[in-house]
């Protein structure tokens, strides 16, 4: 994607050292664009820690590359493996932290010391090539929902919903359910987008409202819980959400409050659509809400809200009574029942075993 004009990635190795790895810090949007060099795993620990970097699939995506940072260093089978392990505990509900690392051992395993630190790099951009070319094909896929909304209501324009941040600085590019929007507003349809904001990061006011400012893309950012609403005066057409990890019977982690949108979708006979890559099956877990590890994050994130003021500086401010403590769980579960559908990178399918083995008939064994 750009930003004014200039083409972006949300990762990519710096051009002019060949090794050091760049990102887009993400807590200084949407007021800045400042761009941080990574040069060894420790760093990238921190941005995944910190949500310098967020979003599942970029998220795996640059932790591929700090195990190649890492190898540098050290390429010897124990530093291969412990790197490993240290950055597969950087955040514990995205599945696909888990699988770029297992992926990046399988291919890392086998090869001598010596010649690691280049394969090590080769993996990493492969899984980066992976994640772009599956973001192009969700969004393809799930084109012709928007494509028939509009023939219903034409000269109007398609009000989608969206949680959370599921865009391209969510991933390597394109996004995952933003990639429908992406394409449907350069395929020429009037879309328009409720944005929510997102408690308690923000990530829908500050991220996806940035995206789509940029972008060109309509959209109004709206406060969490006035989703509902907008469905029974029935100005959502679609709720179009990503996830973090999805389970084989179809249950799907993603921001805290997706549930309580696809209730109201559900209410209000509104579709509810999942965007969602290869890499965020977890064909392991079928009983999201029962084994699906939720992130637990620090409270202050609840009762405080970092902003900027009307002179230009970037301030954080405590919003709760003093004394009042804060529960902070990063995710929550939607179950399948609630869940119309899934749009991944080989078509769409229903929220349910059947539906995802139709489409990944090679997790058969893992689901058995």
């Amino acid at each position: 994607m750009k930003i004014d004009g200039v083409p972006y990635r949300s990762v990519w190795v710096d051009p002019e050292d060949g090794w050091s790895v760049r990102i887009i810090d993400q807590t200084r949007l949407p007021w800045a664009v400042e761009i941080l060099r990574l040069t060894d795993e420790k760093q990238v620990a921190q941005a995944i820690k910190s949500m310098q970097v967020r979003g599942a699939p970029l998220i795996g995506a640059v932790a591929a590359y700090g195990l190649a940072l890492a190898l540098k260093r050290d390429a010897s089978d124990a530093a291969l493996e412990s790197v490993a392990a240290m950055l597969g505990r950087t955040r514990p509900t995205a599945i696909n932290l888990r699988w770029a690392l297992a992926r990046m051992l399988d291919a890392l395993r086998p090869v001598a010391a010596e010649k690691r630190v280049d394969a090590a790099y080769a993996a990493a951009a492969a899984i980066a090539e992976d994640d772009v070319e599956t973001c192009r094909a969700i969004g393809q896929h799930g084109l012709p929902l928007l494509q028939e909304i509009a023939a219903r209501k034409p000269g109007r324009p398609v009000n989608v919903l969206t949680h959370c941040n599921t865009g391209w600085i969510a991933t390597v590019d394109y996004g995952t359910a933003l990639s429908v929007v992406y394409q449907a507003h350069d395929a020429g349809l009037p879309v328009h987008v409720w944005v929510d904001e997102t408690r308690p990061r923000n990530q829908g006011s500050a991220l996806t409202a940035w995206e789509l400012g940029k972008h060109g893309v309509p959209h109004t950012v709206i406060a969490d819980n006035a989703g509902g609403h907008l469905m029974q005066h029935g100005e959502v057409d679609i709720v179009l959400v990503g996830t973090d990890r999805v389970t084989r019977q179809g249950d799907v982690a993603n921001k805290i409050g997706t549930y309580l949108k696809a209730l109201a979708a559900h209410d209000n006979n509104v579709p509810f659509w999942v965007g969602l890559p290869h890499s965020t099956l977890d064909m392991s877990v079928r009983d999201g809400v029962k084994e699906i590890p939720i992130e637990e994050r620090d409270a202050r994130e609840v009762l405080e809200v970092t902003g900027q003021t009307w002179d230009g500086r970037i301030e954080t401010v405590r919003t709760a009574a003093p004394g009042s403590a804060g529960a902070n769980p990063a995710f929550d579960v939607t179950p399948a029942r609630l869940v119309t559908g899934l749009i991944t990178e080989r078509g769409r399918c229903e929220a349910s075993e059947a539906g995802l083995l139709g489409l990944y008939p090679e997790f058969a064994a893992q689901a058995a």
